[in-house]
């Protein structure tokens, strides 16, 4: 099973960081109202950039890390992603 951390981006702007197995049921559970409580008032949220990951333990420590940057820094993370911030999954992650 992979495992995936995530960026959405949300209709005010800001951007949220989680991980989960399966990015499009995801995003419509978010969209849904049936996401994180951060994102059900800041609809709709559509996922700018993801990794892959080998486990839930490298999710959950990859996801640590990517709160940790600062908005410009998670910017350009979307940004190294694909041409003016279209989805894509970043890179996989090899196991550790």
């Amino acid at each position: 099973m992979a495992f995936y951390v995530y960026m959405a981006r949300c209709a005010d702007g800001t951007l949220y960081t989680g991980y989960t197995t399966d990015l499009s049921r995801r995003e419509q559970a978010h969209n849904a109202g049936k996401g994180a409580k951060y994102t059900r008032s800041r609809r709709p949220v559509r996922l700018v950039w993801a990794e892959q990951c080998p486990d839930k333990s490298a999710a959950l420590r990859r996801e640590r890390a990517v709160k940790r940057l600062t908005r410009r820094e998670k910017l350009a993370l979307i940004a190294s992603g694909g041409e003016d911030g279209d989805f894509v999954i970043q890179r996989q992650i090899p196991p550790a």
